[in-house]
């Protein structure tokens, strides 16, 4: 356990958020390194694991909900000071996990092949995305526990777990994807199955090797299996916490079920075009995202400890940490779309469409690191519903012209990316607003006695 209620903020940001970083550039490998192999069997095989991809988004909706819900109950009882409380919403989260892991599990097992035929634009990647997703599905279940424990280490300030098993796994992952896709050493070629299959063994690993983290009898948090059943209250208030940042993924999975509808007409090239835009997009937010997981414990534990001041100052840093990493993320994108692009495709016409989504959507990439630590910050101060009305009126903003527009004669893709990139701003806009409000509001403690002045 780590004490973030004193010393320099900016200190914790880097080092904490460091720590995150490296956790993500292996997550984000994991969806690279399948793309990269899978792009070796050609345009179809890409598509399929696009449209798979947006499941991803579903299950990021579950476990946001999850583990926002987890790091934040965590990290205000140690803020606290009150271990036992801790370890019980730790407990509590596992029991939740494994509940929505299974039911996840049960759903995606029966509606695989339906929702496979109904967002590929042929048959030939609606099999293969069945193909993927037989595989892909299990190893998306698994990702709930695997986030629980996680989310309940950052709560105590400790995210040096997260990293490790996570650079071990993609190692893994490394491994196994050309040996199963391609049957290197083997004979035997899975096709983009093996690249699922792959995907799946890493994670289950994953699973085991961090759960060790919780066994010695010095470790903070503990696993009690008489503290694992359901407990109403504290799952209502880790779902009271979570669920507005779980809605907030899955508004975005409607987003890509919206731009996926629109863009079948364009056919299969079109569709990996965004497919591989995306992916690379998640690696270019990666060291925001990083910077967001560590603004939750950092600002979430001064606000347990009624350090208003401190809180107010963790916002302050971050959101200018964020804007500069995101300004050099977005000249890189400017200066090598088409590169990036290259590397997971040949195929000119994929390529047109992932550069024109990666030079129009970078515009808005410093407004996106904002909203993130806004984001961030919302979850720390445990009411994350700002949060999801600034998300849920961008997507809608986006979504409904995108549906109309799509009507029109001249329709292109690029009506879309532009529409994205500007309805950014306007949710930044009101991020902020709503931001200041909850200050205002939920910092009425700042003058206490307890207060202490905060170190950049």
């Amino acid at each position: 356990m780590q004490d973030l209620t004193s010393g320099s903020l900016s200190r914790h940001l880097l080092k904490t958020s460091s720590f995150m970083l490296v956790a993500m550039v292996f997550q984000t490998l994991y969806v690279l390194i399948d793309l990269y192999w899978v792009g070796r069997l050609g345009t179809s095989a890409v598509a399929a694991v696009a449209v798979s991809g947006n499941l991803m988004f579903l299950v990021l909706a579950a476990t946001q909900m999850l583990g926002v819900g987890t790091t934040t109950l965590v990290s205000h009882a140690v803020g606290r000071k009150d271990h036992d409380a801790a370890r019980l919403v730790f407990n509590q989260s596992l029991g939740l996990a494994v509940t929505l892991g299974l039911l996840f599990f049960a759903l995606g097992a029966v509606l695989r092949t339906p929702y496979a035929r109904a967002l590929s634009a042929d048959a030939e990647t609606a099999t293969l995305a069945s193909d993927y997703l037989r595989w892909f599905i299990p190893s998306l279940a698994l990702q709930f526990p695997l986030v629980a424990m996680g989310a309940a280490l950052r709560g105590t300030g400790n995210f040096k777990p997260g990293m490790i098993v996570q650079s071990a796994t993609i190692v893994i992952n490394i491994i196994l994807a050309p040996v199963l896709v391609f049957g290197w050493g083997t004979g035997v070629a899975l096709g983009v199955a093996g690249a699922a299959i792959a995907t799946l063994l890493a994670i289950a690993v994953g699973n085991v090797w961090l759960a060790l983290y919780f066994a010695p009898p010095a470790s903070y948090l503990k696993f009690a299996a008489s503290q694992v059943a359901p407990r109403r209250r504290l799952w209502t208030d880790m779902m009271k916490v979570g669920l507005p940042a779980g809605a907030e993924f899955g508004m975005m999975t409607v987003y890509l079920l919206v731009i996926y509808a629109v863009s079948r007409p364009f056919g299969a090239s079109a569709q990996a075009g965004f497919g591989i835009g995306m992916r690379i997009i998640q690696a270019c937010f990666m060291p925001v995202v990083a910077l967001g997981f560590a603004v939750a414990p950092v600002a979430g534990q001064n606000f347990g400890a009624r350090r208003g001041e401190r809180v107010r100052q963790t916002f302050y840093v971050a959101a200018g940490m964020a804007a500069a990493g995101m300004a050099c993320v977005f000249l890189v994108s400017q200066a090598a779309a088409a590169p990036m692009i290259r590397v997971f495709t040949s195929e000119a016409a994929v390529v047109s469409v992932g550069e024109e989504y990666l030079r129009i959507v970078s515009w808005s990439y410093m407004a996106s690191g904002i909203i993130f630590v806004s984001s961030s910050m919302f979850q720390a101060m445990g009411n994350t519903i700002p949060s999801l009305v600034s998300s849920v009126t961008r997507i809608v903003g986006t979504a409904i012209p995108v549906l109309f527009l799509s009507r029109m004669p001249g329709f292109t893709l690029r009506w879309v990316w532009l529409l994205s990139a500007v309805t950014v701003f306007a949710q930044m806009g009101m991020s902020l607003l709503l931001l200041r409000r909850e200050f205002r509001r939920r910092l009425a403690f700042a003058a206490d006695a307890t207060a202490t002045p905060a170190r950049l």
